[in-house]
Parts: C-alpha cells; sequence; structure tokens
C-alpha cells in the first residue's frame, strides 16, 4: 500500500467519528445531505426493485455507520456483508443491527425508501428484514488485493459501494486498483454498484475536513472498463442550487454506475 493511502486510513481511523457524520443523514436538516441521499436513493430502488439486481450474497464495500445504501437491495439478496475498515463505524453499524439503545434513528429514511416502493407503513418489518439479511460486518481495506482478508467468502452475485473509492483512494491508480480488488469478491458476471460524487476535493465531519479525490466521469467510465467491467447504466445529477453555498462539501454532481464484470 503506498504511504498517501496508508496515512489517509490512519487518519480515519483516529477522527473519523460515526454519530457526527450521521447527522448528514438526519432528514431535513442536511441540504447536501439530503441532496446526495434522495439520489442514492432513488437510484438503489430503481436497481433493486422487482425485476432489477438480485441474488444470493451482495457484499457492501465501505457501509460506514450507515444502512441507507442497503434498504433496498435487501429485498432483492438472500444475504448481505456489510465492511468498513475503521472500528468505530462497525461498531456503530453494529449498534443499529442489534437495537443498541442510542444507536441511530434510520426511520424517516427508511419511511422514504418504503414509500418509494409503495407502501410508507411497512418500514419497520424493513428495518426487521434488514436486521435479518445482513450476516456479518467485517474489516475491509480496499486498497489490498483481497480487501477482506482473513475472511474466505463466497463470491458475490453484486458488490456495492456508496461514497467510499472517492474517500479511500486518493490517486487515480489507487482507485483503478480498488476496483481491480472488489472485482475479486464478484462471481463471473456479477454486478458492481457505485455511488458517488464528481469533482469532490473534501467533505467536512464536524470541524474535520477528509481529502477526496476528485473523479470525472470520463475517468470513471475509463477505470471500470479498464478494470474489467462493463458499464450497464450510468446515472448522474447534478448538484442542488440550494445547497451551493453550503461548505461541507465541494462535489459538483452525483452519479450511480451499474456495471458487470466481464469473464
Amino acid at each position: 500500500m503506498a504511504l498517501q493511502e496508508s496515512t489517509a486510513l490512519d487518519f480515519y481511523q483516529t477522527y473519523f467519528e460515526p454519530m457526527v457524520y450521521l447527522d448528514y443523514f438526519k432528514m431535513g436538516q442536511s441540504p447536501v445531505g439530503d441532496d446526495c441521499l434522495y439520489f442514492l436513493l432513488k437510484h438503489y430502488n430503481a436497481i433493486f426493485k422487482s425485476g432489477g439486481l438480485k441474488g444470493k450474497l451482495l457484499i457492501d464495500i465501505g457501509s460506514g455507520p450507515s444502512i441507507y445504501q442497503l434498504l433496498s437491495a435487501c429485498e432483492s439478496f438472500e444475504e448481505i456483508i456489510a465492511t468498513d475498515y475503521t472500528d468505530k463505524n462497525r461498531l456503530e453499524l453494529e449498534k443499529w443491527l442489534k437495537k443498541v439503545p442510542g444507536a441511530f434513528d434510520w426511520s424517516p429514511v427508511v419511511k422514504y425508501v418504503c414509500e418509494l416502493e409503495g407502501d410508507r407503513d411497512k418500514w419497520a418489518d424493513k428495518e426487521e428484514r434488514l436486521r435479518r439479511t445482513v450476516t456479518q460486518v467485517l474489516k475491509c481495506d480496499v486498497n489490498k488485493e483481497q480487501p477482506l482478508e482473513p475472511a474466505v467468502l463466497p463470491l458475490a452475485d453484486c458488490v456495492l459501494s456508496s461514497l467510499c473509492l472517492e474517500a479511500a483512494c486518493l490517486t487515480q491508480e489507487a482507485f483503478r486498483a480498488a476496483l481491480r480488488h472488489i472485482r475479486t469478491l464478484l462471481r463471473p458476471r456479477g454486478h458492481l454498484v457505485l455511488g458517488g460524487g464528481f469533482d469532490t476535493t473534501f467533505y467536512m465531519v464536524g470541524a474535520k475536513k477528509f481529502p477526496c479525490l476528485p473523479l470525472k466521469e470520463k475517468f470513471v467510465c475509463e477505470a471500470l472498463q479498464k478494470s474489467g467491467f462493463t458499464i450497464e447504466k450510468l446515472e448522474t445529477a447534478p448538484r442542488a442550487a440550494e445547497t451551493m453555498s453550503d461548505e461541507q462539501s465541494d462535489y459538483t454532481a452525483m452519479f450511480v454506475v451499474v456495471a458487470q464484470r466481464n469473464d
């Protein structure tokens, strides 16, 4: 691992505070959070809804302390394995999964996803379904050739990664390498679902600034193709005008891409 990536990961391990980060996901309280969240939830719903991507195993790379990205997928996959680099994020995620008092309240987000699916009132059932479906929360480092070592898992039908790679990979080569590493977790013809932001150089978690790799659409597409993927769908949306003065992050647009492993 390059020194730059190693230093960045140490910074996350030391300074990333999950409960402060989760302020982004308090619907109606963070304009930047809402902008990203509504875009991602809408497209994840479209990707995983009935007739969309489905299978036995989905691996979520860089889950953070978050569940929003799994709310639609849990209807389409028998098992989900969540992963993250930092100990604090994995512990925070486990708190919600185990209903530990003081865990983050995801219910407004869950209700919104249920509304997208046509029945807002089933939100409690969805929370329980997700808790049953997430069977493990593992350590992950996308800079390693085997990102989940020492865990040994069956090949996944789908790998999902949301708002992760541009934060974990601070050079273009590291980003390409991470895609190659993630590819090894997928079965032949399996799918990668990647969500993120374009042109992001930083985002804030409280008073701490976390650097990002500024991605361009052309680069992401070329990196996927050179890493052994065929792009099936790419959705983008410019940053909402009302968030432009918000200094929590400097992304210019959001994207979600669906790509299939070449074999």
